[in-house]
């Protein structure tokens, strides 16, 4: 098992097919995919296939979201980190992605943002990447407030899935005077 980074209150591996229940629990709940489609999974088969997708992107881009584990309990929180997308989104093509999500039960305590921290810290210590992308939708106050904290700038709105969803953009420079400021 690889651990990619910790916080103080997590750990930051890679996700396993160990994992398949509480990524159901996170999956399952149509809270947490009211900005996501709207669109949970209806079987574990479904989430098995999910974690095996995110596993090849561990082989093929070096890179995939990774599983948040609670130090304290060993419980399996949610996901954060880094996508590679080969895909065509908002104009742009083979970029890193920053995402989380979190099981409900987690959320208001600080655990998107501590994560996705660590994953930005990870993307340009340890990957040495120049940028860094993330998308919200333009209704999800929550994540957009995240974004914003850890630094992301906002650059335009744009359509996704006919839905309409906010840009935001982070440099290494950018992030690396933020760290040095905090």
């Amino acid at each position: 098992m690889k651990i990619f980074a910790e916080t103080e209150r997590f750990i930051l591996r890679e996700l396993l097919l160990t994992d398949v229940d509480g990524f159901f629990e996170l999956d399952t709940n149509p809270e947490v995919h009211k900005y996501l489609g709207n669109k949970p999974v209806k079987n574990k088969d479904q989430i098995i296939d999910n974690i095996n997708f995110i596993r090849t992107q561990y082989l093929s881009n070096g890179i995939g979201r990774w599983a948040i584990i609670d130090k304290k309990s060993n419980e399996f929180i949610g996901w954060t980190g880094l996508k590679f997308i080969t895909d065509e989104t908002n104009n742009h093509k083979n970029y890193y992605d920053l995402g989380y999500r979190l099981i409900k039960k987690y959320w208001g305590q600080g655990i998107a943002t501590e994560t996705a921290l660590a994953s930005l810290t990870y993307a340009f210590e340890e990957l040495n990447l120049n940028e860094v992308y993330a998308i919200a939708d333009c209704e999800n106050n929550g994540s957009n407030k995240i974004l914003k904290n850890l630094g992301l700038k906002f650059i335009e709105i744009f359509e996704l899935e006919g839905i309409a969803h906010n840009w935001y953009k982070i440099e290494k420079a950018e992030f690396e005077k933020q760290s040095k400021l905090s």
